[in-house]
């Protein structure tokens, strides 16, 4: 791992400038990651960036610090996209539609290339660098995990759904919902469009079946005998 450069007493640089660096920095850094690994020295990163090693240093005292922060930014984008989710959802009556709805979000997070290479990445590091996986975790799944909390107690305040332990209640529709893409992402492989959309309209179904009230299309699936021979 490179050796870190002392910057306790240098002032972290400031202004619009020094932001366009700091982020052509983390730009460069994520490409070189994800197609060579940790190992990508920092002179590398420098140049891609266009700029110089020193300047690198003067933003990330190291090349750990500069990994953490990319992974940082790429589960902000995630999590962007589930609060985005989150507010059109406000109000929503149908529940079956606003469960489609959050978990088609998850997914399309949770297959980004991008992100899957960096969390396979992480995977890979957690022998050498522990606190990289304790950095994703806290940045990614765990804000992921309370933005989805707090969609369903939203939910349950308004009567269309009844959990009592929302905390298993998330980790369950992780599992009906994306779980499957992590899984064959960590080998490299990507699920076919008709089995995630199966997968998250059997996946909502079920979690409705556990935890729904009385809602528009209840019971819609249980008359419809085409869905009655897929499960069977």
């Amino acid at each position: 791992m490179t050796v870190a450069k002392d910057t306790s007493t240098s002032p972290a640089p400031s202004g619009k400038r020094a932001e366009r660096s700091r982020q052509a920095i983390v730009a460069a850094a994520r490409e070189l990651f994800i197609h060579a690994g940790f190992d990508t020295g920092m002179d590398a990163i420098a140049a891609a960036a266009g700029v110089s090693k020193v300047t690198v240093y003067n933003h990330f005292a190291g090349k750990q610090e500069l990994f953490t922060e990319v992974v940082g930014q790429a589960m902000d984008e995630a999590h962007a996209s589930m609060a985005e989710v989150r507010a059109h959802l406000a109000g929503a009556t149908d529940t079956r539609e606003a469960l489609t709805r959050t978990a088609r979000a998850l997914v399309v997070a949770a297959t980004d290339p991008s992100r899957l290479a960096l969390r396979n990445l992480v995977t890979g590091e957690l022998g050498r660098f522990p606190e990289l996986g304790q950095a994703y975790q806290q940045r990614g799944p765990a804000r992921s995990a309370a933005a989805l909390g707090e969609l369903f107690g939203d939910l349950c305040e308004r009567g269309q759904l009844a959990i009592s332990d929302i905390e298993v209640a998330v980790i369950q529709f992780f599992g009906l919902t994306i779980y499957p893409h992590l899984i064959a992402g960590s080998f490299g492989a990507a699920l076919p469009a008709g089995l995630a959309d199966r997968l998250i309209a059997e996946g909502v179904e079920t979690f409705l079946s556990r935890y729904g009230r009385d809602q528009p299309g209840a019971g819609a699936r249980a008359a419809d005998p085409a869905g009655a021979r897929d499960q069977g």
